[in-house]
């Protein structure tokens, strides 16, 4: 009698455990979508909008916008755009000089201080300064700096004897004044990765490779870096994000001069929407690039190893 008791109540409670652990794996599922339609709201959405209005030529009258139907001549204006190339050009150098620059310093102090036998903590509070200051504030401090009258480098060059530049006033140094400015303010989010990387390294395979007698060349090139792979990539993707839609620093040092030296892909944006007022064609070019990047990714993903082309390779027969 007692066994058959027990046996009852364990099927009761089992029943009501089946539902809990039901209720638990939906909640997980259900629980996302708040945010999900957040996110959709903030992203879809305004992509979405900007559909019929790069189709459309907006102008303003009375108060109200007027809207009328004129996709060919966004699509004249894109094309006709000369401002638009030098605007890709530079934003490929600046993404690709800055990104480079950046993962090569931040790896290599990472590697220097995780190295140093005392005072990390200290180096490290040190190196992340200058992400912890306004993107407003850095623009207008090197703008002080590369002033051609009283700036540092100048100053510093004409103690040395060395002739002033004009560096955010000549179309040949411009563009790579405001790479190192980029440079310095995102090396150290580079090295805060990397650092955290390299502290989390196995000590075990390390310690196997300087008892084996591999050099410091060799434990960086052989170990370190395929041990790196997984953040350096992600440290690579977030700084090119980052650089790509830089604006901010850029406005407030050369807003895209001299000439269109500086003028990259964000302030072109901003010059076609707000000082142009050409909605019509800046939804048609926001599309534009959105589609490029979209297309880029993609390629990316199927090219890159172990992406989307090798994995239907190994499913192909």
């Amino acid at each position: 009698m007692s066994i058959r008791t027990t046996d009852a109540a364990r099927g009761e409670g089992a029943a009501p455990r089946a539902a809990s652990d039901l209720v638990n794996a939906t909640f997980r599922h259900w629980s996302l979508w708040p945010c999900l339609g957040f996110l959709l709201a903030l992203s879809v959405y305004p992509v979405v909008q900007l559909v019929p209005m790069a189709l459309s030529t907006i102008e303003f009258a009375g108060g109200q916008a007027v809207w009328r139907f004129t996709p060919r001549r966004n699509l004249d204006l894109l094309l006709a755009d000369e401002v638009l190339r030098d605007a890709i050009v530079n934003t490929l150098v600046f993404v690709g000089l800055s990104v480079a620059i950046e993962m090569v310093l931040g790896f290599f102090a990472a590697l220097f201080i995780a190295c140093l036998p005392r005072g990390r903590v200290f180096a490290r509070t040190i190196m992340i300064l200058p992400i912890l200051l306004p993107a407003v504030a850095i623009g207008s401090m090197w703008k002080l700096m590369y002033n051609y009258d009283f700036g540092l480098f100048n100053q510093i060059a004409g103690a040395l004897g060395i002739e002033p530049g004009n560096w955010l006033g000549d179309t040949r140094w411009a563009l790579l004044a405001v790479v190192v400015v980029d440079v310095w303010h995102w090396t150290p989010f580079v090295f805060l990765i990397l650092f955290a990387s390299i502290e989390a390294l196995p000590q075990d395979v390390l310690e196997a490779a300087r008892v084996d007698g591999a050099s410091a060349w060799q434990m960086i090139r052989l170990i370190i870096l395929p041990l790196l792979g997984p953040a350096l990539a992600v440290a690579a993707i977030f700084r090119a994000i980052g650089a790509f839609k830089a604006f901010d620093q850029v406005y407030l040092l050369t807003s895209g001069g001299p000439g269109t030296a500086t003028e990259l892909v964000s302030l072109h944006l901003n010059r076609v929407f707000f000082e142009q007022n050409q909605l019509g064609y800046g939804a048609m070019l926001s599309l534009t690039i959105i589609a490029v990047i979209a297309a880029t990714i993609g390629v990316a993903r199927w090219a890159a190893p172990g992406g989307d082309r090798a994995v239907a390779a190994k499913a192909a027969p």
